[in-house]
This record gives structure tokens, sequence and C-alpha cells, in this order.
């Protein structure tokens, strides 16, 4: 299998358990969001809770150059240590909420 068909496979798998693991209310739902022509991958909260508009994500990542940005991590969990643990390499993770700079101090890709 294609390495970015896997990582589209292995994105689904993590963002759908967190869906799961997720609360929702009949007004307030999590919403499971795949782009797989243009690589990009959310799970939001979406809907309205009395008459305050609920909306923003939970986690979203993305496929670029051949690596897996984690852009947003609203969850208590480490994104990147789960994807390891899928047999993702370090090297094919980036921390996309860390500057660059901070970048080069994780076991993970800067770019």
């Amino acid at each position: 299998m294609d390495k970015i068909e896997l990582y589209r496979q292995l994105i689904k798998q993590i963002l759908s358990e967190h869906q799961q693991e997720q609360s929702h209310t009949d007004t307030v739902q999590s919403q499971l969001i795949l782009d797989h022509e243009n690589d990009h991958y959310q799970l939001a909260y979406v809907g309205w809770q009395g008459d305050k508009r609920v909306f923003g994500p939970i986690i979203h990542l993305d496929i670029k150059n051949g690596k897996i940005w984690i852009q947003y991590n609203g969850t208590e969990e480490s994104i990147a240590e789960q994807l390891v643990e899928l047999g993702v390499p370090p090297s094919d993770i980036v921390i996309g909420f860390h500057s660059p700079f901070k970048r080069q101090f994780t076991a993970y890709a800067v770019e």
C-alpha cells in the first residue's frame, strides 16, 4: 500500500476513535471532516448551546510533502504518540502547532 494512502487510513482511524469518545448533545455534534483530495482532516464541534454558536476544531491534521502535520490537538492525548504506535516513523510527523524553532527540540520532524 502507498505510504500516503496508509497515512490517510491511520488518520481516519484516529479521528474516528476520538469522535466516539467526544461527548455531544442533540444540539452539538462532533463532525469528522475528511478531504482526501487536499489531505486536510478535522474533527470539529458544530451546533448550538442555547443561543450560543458552538464551532471549532478538536483535532486538525494535514498530509504535506509525505508527512503528517499535527496542526491542532485539543485533546489531552498525544496524537503524535498514537501515530508512532501505529507505525508512523517520528521523521514523518511534524508538530505544526509549534514554531519551527521549537520543533528542532522534539523527537519529530521539523518540516
